[in-house]
């Protein structure tokens, strides 16, 4: 199995990423961006791609918040 994506569409899947947990989280993308990155949620994201790209962003932003608010994080869905 070939586990190396190219760069472009991990790149454009953490940018939609961010762009999706801002809208459920009402926040603007800085922010979002913001909180991901100091939660971990970025290592999160780039980590499990292989995996992640395979859900809807609904569960994908689910499972970032799940996973920065293990991190420290104080937002929940």
């Amino acid at each position: 199995m070939n586990l190396n994506y190219p760069i472009e569409d991990k790149v454009e899947f953490l940018i939609a990423c961010v762009a999706e947990f801002a809208k459920a989280h009402s926040l603007n993308k800085k922010q979002a961006f913001n909180y991901i990155e100091r939660y971990k949620g970025l290592d999160f994201i780039k980590k499990h791609y292989g995996m992640e790209h395979t859900f809807s962003f609904r569960d994908v932003v689910q499972h970032i918040t799940d996973y920065c608010h293990r991190q420290g994080g104080a937002l929940m869905l």
